[in-house]
């Protein structure tokens, strides 16, 4: 616990640094927890002993109130029935720091050194775009072939038409001097791929919480491989945002959102197979999709001029990387 912590946040219980009880609590005991029913489409609450608002963490089932250690509990739901939005933090507010991880990232390697510079800035924005979070578990089943070294393939190969070349000659229409050789090597040519490799088969599943833009107007810039940082995510709370921040409504609904996310999921799975495996002769992908989430999410947009090409880089405000580029 924080060393300025008067209550435990789970439980309630008084954490007295002098070693004498909260007189508030009969015996130090733990308070007990008080069951709130969140009514539909609240976005916060109030305690039911003091009236002070309170500050959930998104998830959490028991919360105590940082005012007077009162435990509450809204059962075995947890926030299920307040509204689904959530958000995370800015931590990069500032331009220059922006202007500066965004000219690291543009000059990066030998063939764009110094391309920020070389560079006229036509747009620097931060913006509040609302995500689709969507918890989708994809099962990817795929039979692929295992590449063998090209010698150990001339070889074997070399190998197999000297043997069958003896045979012929030692016997008319037969294989002659070893037969059981001959038998396992055929067996496995035909066990391998085209390639020469193995044939196998594996399965590749991943579990994801992939963002959809709720957004019409952004859905050129829609991630296709990007996943946010959700260990700081919140309760959705537009005071703890700058004043002045451009927030974007979306105009897709959650239907649309699960829908596109088990397309993009299931082309993304192929993508990763494919350059995982060099011969895929099978693949087929389940997906599972579950609730969504609406994730509002501060989203620098940075577009440059070079020499008459537009580089176009937009920036999770939250972590600093990159979502998407064009241009470079």
């Amino acid at each position: 616990m924080p060393d300025d912590s008067e209550f435990c946040s789970k439980c309630g219980t008084s954490l007295n640094r002098a070693g004498v009880a909260n007189p508030s609590l009969p015996g130090g005991s733990p308070v007990g927890a008080v069951q709130v029913l969140a009514p539909s489409g609240a976005t916060s609450l109030k305690c039911p002993s003091c009236g002070a608002p309170i500050a959930p963490k998104f998830g959490e089932m028991i919360i105590t109130c940082e005012y007077c250690g009162s435990s509450i509990t809204l059962g075995n739901s947890g926030w299920a029935n307040i509204e689904k939005q959530t958000m995370l933090p800015l931590r990069i507010p500032s331009t220059e720091e922006i202007t500066t991880r965004v000219g690291s990232m543009m000059d990066r390697g030998l063939l764009n050194r110094h391309l920020q510079e070389s560079s006229t800035l036509e747009e620097m924005t931060l913006s509040l775009v609302p995500y689709w979070l969507v918890g989708v578990s994809a099962r990817t089943s795929i039979v692929a072939t295992d590449m063998v070294a090209e010698g150990a393939t001339v070889a074997t190969t070399a190998a197999l038409f000297g043997v069958l070349a003896g045979g012929m000659g030692g016997r008319r229409g037969g294989f002659g001097g070893a037969p059981l050789l001959e038998g396992a090597m055929l067996g496995s040519m035909m066990n391998r791929g085209p390639g020469g490799g193995n044939r196998k088969a594996v399965q590749m599943d991943e579990n994801y919480n992939f963002p959809i833009v709720a957004l019409k107007a952004l859905t050129t810039y829609q991630p296709r491989d990007y996943q946010f940082a959700l260990e700081g995510r919140t309760l959705f709370d537009i005071s703890q945002f700058p004043k002045g921040i451009k927030t974007l409504n979306g105009d897709i609904s959650e239907d649309a959102a699960k829908y596109q996310a088990k397309t993009l999921v299931d082309q993304l799975q192929s993508q990763k197979a494919h350059a995982k495996y060099h011969m895929i002769q099978q693949i087929s992908s389940e997906e599972d999709v579950s609730d969504a989430e609406l994730l509002h999410v501060p989203i620098w947009f940075a577009r440059y001029d070079h020499k008459g090409n537009k580089i176009i880089l937009v920036v999770d405000g939250n972590s600093g990387n990159v979502i998407n580029s064009m241009g470079l």
